[in-house]
């Protein structure tokens, strides 16, 4: 049985790491995320997460907040503890899901405030989530479509499964259509946003991993039903400064993501699926015209 943190508890923590903040109310937050998670409020009216996690998952987050600091949608790290059991970064008030105004608006801010600011990732030959990496680009989408295709069953046509896997071959067929390694967020949907006053202000619970910046922006394009088209999408992408691709390229990688998200919105977004549904006929016919 798990014993939950006492506020003496975390208090003796904050001193531990010579933070002068005195914590007056702990809360358990549920979510998706896999550790616990707790919001904490002091008595200076400043707001902090504290989560508990495994060590690597925990490395791995203080990686990526640590690498992108410089940017004001993402939390900052108060401090981590040395066994990597733990860690405190500031909370970010605000809405998930709803409120988030246009996703043309949210969507460039994302653009301009985070994937501009990410770094190429030269450490590794390897690809995907940074705990269960993959020889190839290739390798990591050919397994979203499939774990897709189980989620969405007969809900698609087996030549709707064929036409997404035939778009990876496409794509990813040759090395050089891997594109650059970043590191990436990893989980860009709306359900890891924070709005308020109908405008993005944070991006929170990272999944990081290694690939191209396209991924990360498609991801959030996808995370919604609403506005999946192209002038939407064009908007947003003409502010991308790096990792840019073709927009004919750009067309059939969203295809290939959409594809996994009809899956993803049959497992968790049941409400959604409708909308996606016809999104992904819509798109699969834009696919069609440009080759």
């Amino acid at each position: 049985m798990i014993t939950e943190p006492t506020i003496q508890e975390i208090n003796r923590i904050f001193q531990l790491h010579l933070v002068n903040e005195e914590i007056v109310k702990i809360q358990r937050l549920s979510g998706t995320t896999s550790g616990r998670v707790y919001r904490l409020d002091s008595s200076q009216n400043n707001n902090y997460i504290l989560k508990f996690d495994e060590p690597n998952q925990i490395q791995m987050v203080e990686q990526f907040l640590n690498t992108y600091q410089s940017s004001v949608l993402l939390p900052n790290i108060l401090f981590t503890a040395q066994d990597k059991s733990h860690f405190i970064y500031t909370y970010i008030k605000g809405t998930t899901h709803i409120n988030r105004g246009s996703k043309k608006k949210w969507l460039t801010i994302l653009v301009n405030e985070l994937f501009n600011k990410y770094n190429k990732y030269q450490h590794t030959d390897t690809w995907g989530r940074l705990e269960y990496l993959l020889r190839s680009w290739r390798e990591f989408n050919e397994i979203s479509v499939e774990e897709a295709r189980v989620n969405i069953g007969n809900v698609l046509t087996t030549d709707d499964y064929i036409f997404a896997k035939s778009q990876i071959i496409k794509l990813f067929g040759e090395e050089i259509g891997q594109g650059e390694k970043y590191l990436l967020h990893g989980d860009t949907g709306v359900h890891n946003f924070v709005f308020d006053q109908f405008s993005l202000i944070g991006v929170i619970d990272p999944s990081p991993m290694v690939g191209p910046i396209i991924y990360d922006f498609i991801y959030a394009f996808c995370s919604s039903p609403d506005d999946i088209n192209i002038d939407t999408l064009y908007a947003a992408f003409d502010n991308l400064k790096q990792g840019r691709i073709d927009k004919v390229r750009l067309i059939d990688e969203v295809s290939v993501q959409l594809y996994c998200r009809v899956g993803l919105s049959l497992k968790h977004h049941p409400n959604d699926l409708s909308e996606y549904l016809k999104a992904w006929e819509h798109w699969k016919e834009l696919c069609k015209k440009t080759q």
